[in-house]
């Protein structure tokens, strides 16, 4: 047996002790990286690496690339386990992420399932990360197509033209293939997407949000083909990375990546009632979305009813458990009351775990100080009619 510390030669057919390599190395990987990956109980033993179970089922799925045991129940020959002893995870991201760009999403074990198996094949099947002539669909500067856009009025899908152009600084789409004028012009400065498969019901849905008028604005579309919508995902975080990279010229890139595209922080339905606080509770769509809190009559609206502006507490900006008595007319019965400096607004939640849930959202909004442009956004709010 080698002298290495490792299980190297273990007879075929045996089950692997409690305290080997594998566990030691699974253990190692889960508490260095736990907001990257799960409990990494699983391995694909053709690349070399430990996955969590959520990805172990998409290497499943593309057998020709990867197999995948489990560290703990399957049985492993001597070869197998000589293979993953001399690669691993560490060896196997500096070769097969060795030219990955700053502005590339890496999605968590948490993301939804089509980012995470587009990475997979992006990293592994394409080998994106390795030859940089193949990342052009998305770090070009220019990319047009078509996407299956969601009618504002009519909720139904239908073709469209998209063209993202960073050195116009902006997301463009055409209701007619001909068309000269294009239908919006949305600014990279403003643009954020995120993708929101249950919410749009296609498994490559993606929302995207912009400002009109200072209002925000969500469109919302999909393509068949998963790797033609996480390249546009990725082309879109890739013009706002340049265009941040200009506008905050001494800012690194760990300051910027995290204002590439952002997950909303909390969404779902609560109840709310209006500034005179006497008319009855209305149940509406809520969006954290950073510091601005939006409600639409449904979840796929283009525009919001209403915006909320929430501050810090340096600014007087608190949340509260419950509503001030002796409020009627609602019919959930977990109420949320946000003071701000000029009024209280009054949400209800259907059960107390979504009301905790909105709380810490809220508390988290409210816990961090002010970003100095933040400061102009409050006073939009506040001169609004």
């Amino acid at each position: 047996m080698p002298s290495r510390g490792l299980v190297l030669l273990w007879p075929a057919g045996s089950v692997l002790p409690k305290n080997n390599y594998f566990r030691q190395e699974a253990g190692m990987i889960k508490r260095r990286g736990t907001t990257k990956m799960g409990n990494p109980d699983w391995a694909s033993y053709t690349l070399g690496v430990f996955i969590c179970l959520s990805c172990s089922g998409i290497h499943r799925n593309i057998p020709h690339l990867s197999k995948v045991k489990s560290v703990r129940l399957d049985e492993w020959d001597g070869a197998q386990v000589e293979f993953m002893a001399s690669t691993g995870n560490t060896a196997m991201r500096a070769k097969y992420e060795s030219e990955i760009p700053p502005f590339y999403y890496k999605p968590t074990f948490s993301d939804c399932l089509l980012l995470r198996e587009q990475w997979i094949r992006a990293k592994y099947e394409r080998k994106e990360f390795i030859y940089i002539e193949k990342q052009e669909p998305y770090s070009a500067g220019y990319r047009e197509g078509f996407l299956w856009k969601r009618g504002r009025d009519n909720g139904q899908f239908l073709t469209r033209k998209f063209v993202l152009s960073e050195r116009e600084g902006a997301l463009k789409y055409y209701n007619k293939n001909d068309a000269k004028d294009p239908k919006a012009i949305m600014k990279i400065e403003h643009l954020n997407a995120t993708f929101q498969p249950g919410k749009i019901g296609n498994p490559h849905g993606l929302q995207i949000t912009y400002l009109k008028d200072n209002s925000t604005r969500n469109i919302f579309i999909y393509h068949e083909d998963g790797k033609e919508m996480v390249d546009w995902f990725n082309a879109i975080r890739a013009a706002r990375f340049h265009y941040l990279q200009v506008a905050f010229p001494g800012a690194s890139n760990a300051d910027l990546v995290p204002k590439l595209s952002r997950n909303y922080l909390k969404e779902g339905y609560m109840e709310k009632t209006g500034p005179k606080q006497t008319e009855g509770f209305k149940k509406r769509w809520f969006t954290m979305d950073d510091r601005r809190l939006m409600y639409f009559k449904d979840p796929l609206d283009a525009f919001a009813r209403g915006e909320v502006f929430i501050g810090s507490k340096e600014n007087s900006y608190k949340v509260l458990e419950g509503l001030p008595p002796p409020t009627q007319g609602n019919h959930w019965p977990h109420g949320i009351t946000i003071v701000t400096p000029d009024r209280k607004f009054l949400f209800a939640c259907e059960t107390e775990t979504e009301q905790q849930e909105w709380i810490s959202a809220f508390q988290k909004v409210i816990g961090r100080p002010m970003l100095p442009q933040e400061y102009a956004v409050e006073a939009h709010f506040k001169h609004k009619p």
